[in-house]
């Protein structure tokens, strides 16, 4: 059995950065507890003031595999280089059929029009090819 774990993010706005990560990851909105049918439904039910709605922000892989990914509302900003990041596949690539760089910069491309951005390139002899990106609150990762 492998132990299920959850990706936590600090963001300064949790919704709109993870709707980058869903763009970026292929993740859906986590879905509100049952029974609530929309997290604005939830919301007022828990009565949660409207300056709270955006404190946190969940995202799930629709086929279930990949972890959950969280993003909590912190006040101070990202100040210095992330010490865990996530490397990114180019949506269909696989271990048998990589992409290749070319496509890893067509991607990071369509990132960057969501709101990311290149910061370069890495071509290794032997380890590949990749494009080290920032997130829209410059959180590092790359299109591997």
């Amino acid at each position: 059995m492998s132990q299920r774990f959850t990706i936590t993010l600090d963001a300064a706005d949790p919704k709109a950065l993870g709707s980058f990560w869903a763009t970026a990851l292929g993740y859906v909105e986590e879905p509100p507890p049952s029974p609530h049918t929309t997290w604005q439904e939830a919301f007022e039910a828990w009565q949660l003031p409207a300056e709270r709605h955006n404190d946190a922000y969940a995202l799930v892989d629709p086929a279930g595999i990949g972890p959950r990914f969280f993003l909590q509302k912190v006040p101070e900003p990202k100040t210095a280089k992330n010490r865990l990041h996530l490397d990114v596949w180019v949506p269909g690539e696989s271990r048998e059929n990589p992409a290749s760089p070319d496509e890893k910069r067509a991607h990071a491309t369509h990132l960057v029009e969501h709101g990311a951005s290149i910061l370069h390139e890495v071509d290794q002899s032997g380890m590949g090819f990749w494009v080290v990106m920032a997130d829209p609150e410059g959180n590092e990762f790359c299109v591997v």
